[in-house]
């Protein structure tokens, strides 16, 4: 009799993990959300500029060697600058 018992508290417990939920799902809304927008291809060429530019002045003035300050000054401070003034410019009017 043990044996019939345990089956049936496995599947309850089966049922009660995979079935349940799905039963209980809230039903989805009419508006989920906003969808994804595509980068243009300046954004993109921006991006990857954005990369590419401070590994290029990283091979050049080689930071590790010391002139980290002069590294700052030309490599990512610059880029971090430029999409600053661009997400600043960009921004919604009210």
């Amino acid at each position: 009799m043990t044996g019939v018992s345990e089956i049936l508290v496995l599947i309850l417990l089966i049922s009660g993990i995979l079935i349940l939920p799905r039963m209980l799902k809230p039903q989805p809304t009419e508006n989920p959300g906003k969808k994804l927008v595509r980068l243009s291809r300046k954004k993109r060429a921006a991006i990857v500029a954005s990369i590419l530019y401070p590994i290029a002045v990283t091979l050049v003035i080689k930071p590790w060697e010391g002139p980290w300050l002069l590294f700052a000054a030309t490599g990512p401070v610059p880029v971090i600058l430029a999409w600053a003034v661009y997400w600043i410019v960009t921004a919604p009017k009210k």
